[in-house]
């Protein structure tokens, strides 16, 4: 069976949407969707696919089983309701919404679709590294004992031509925030999936070196309190001379655990009795950039083996809101931006 798959939004991550879909079996795009008629025009030329102006457009000319929404973020939700209400699945970019409302508008549709309607996923992609996946058995083994306490860091390099040249990123009416909704978020979500949520956020978030180009944050600091008394340490910031690998520390009873990203990424365990285990990480073999991780191909085959099971997608609406509170609390904690 063929699955007819539409994309809505041409921007630079629709690269690795618009790969995975050719390279799974079973997938074949029927349609691309964009406001912008010169991204439209090159995505067209580069997938042959019939090209659109709305996400309701392209539903009707080509009824596609299913669409990818890769826009802007403050264009996430208003396509995801508009397949959701034609009955069409949608696999979405994160962040779920660029506000705390906007994003319970899609959790609120979804809920109220009929059993057996449509599914929306959300991609949180790095869950499917296999240093994550790995990590995330050993904590629910027990094997690594008890959890002391976290570090998470976040260390890039953003130049003012890279929001100059998409001025969206840096606004809170575009892009609903600054480092922590559009490179931190990926980290936020793994230290929670991994350390069973976050139950109370401290901290503060500062706009260091661009504030004469962008109105969001640049910088973060937080303390994000975790069930049972475990905190992380989270330091984020887009100021430095160049990106250095995510980090994922913990401090088990059992072992000192690091999580490491970039392309010498993986998971090193140094056991109290002195052994070292590693796991290693796929190569990236994407045409994205290799900070986006190396499993959107994994999540996108997941979602649809999964399409005909009767419960809905593990990284749905409803998950995908967990990162964006944390993130939304530091605002209101740093007294920026909208607070809805």
């Amino acid at each position: 069976m063929t699955r007819r798959i539409g994309l809505i939004g041409c921007g630079d991550v629709s690269v690795v949407h618009f790969e995975a879909i050719r390279d799974i079996e079973g997938l074949e795009l029927v349609g691309v969707a964009d406001t912008d008629p010169q991204a439209l025009a090159r995505a067209t030329e580069a997938t042959g696919a019939p090209g659109f102006a709305s996400t309701q457009e392209l539903i009707d000319a080509v009824r596609p089983e299913a669409v990818h929404v890769t826009t802007p973020h403050h264009a996430h939700v208003g396509p995801s309701l508009t397949a959701l209400e034609a009955g069409v699945h949608v696999l979405q970019e994160k962040p779920l919404a660029h506000t705390l409302e906007e994003g319970q508008r899609l959790v609120e549709a979804l809920a109220a679709s009929p059993a057996g309607g449509p599914k929306v996923g959300v991609c949180f992609q790095n869950r499917y590294n296999l240093a994550s996946q790995r990590l995330h058995e050993m904590l629910g083994s027990g094997e690594l004992g008890a959890v002391r306490g976290a570090w998470a860091s976040v260390v890039w390099t953003r130049s003012a031509d890279y929001y100059r040249a998409k001025p969206w990123r840096g606004t809170w009416e575009g892009s609903g925030g600054g480092l922590l909704i559009n490179q931190a978020i990926h980290t936020l979500d793994l230290v929670q999936w991994l350390l069973g949520g976050v139950e109370r956020t401290e901290g503060h978030v500062a706009t260091r070196k661009y504030g004469d180009v962008i109105e969001v944050e640049d910088t973060a600091e937080l303390l994000l309190h975790h069930p049972g008394g475990v905190t992380t340490s989270f330091y984020a910031t887009l100021t430095a001379p160049q990106h250095r690998p995510v980090e994922l520390e913990l401090d088990c009873e059992n072992a000192y655990v690091v999580l490491r990203g970039g392309t010498d990424g993986g998971l090193t365990i140094r056991w109290t009795d002195g052994r070292v285990d590693t796991v290693g990480e796929r190569s990236v073999t994407s045409g994205g950039r290799s900070y986006w991780g190396v499993s959107h191909e994994l999540l996108i085959r997941d979602f649809y083996e999964h399409l005909e099971d009767p419960e809905p997608f593990w990284i749905g609406p409803g998950e995908a809101m967990t990162s964006l509170e944390i993130l939304k609390e530091a605002y209101r904690l740093s007294g920026v931006g909208p607070q809805g």
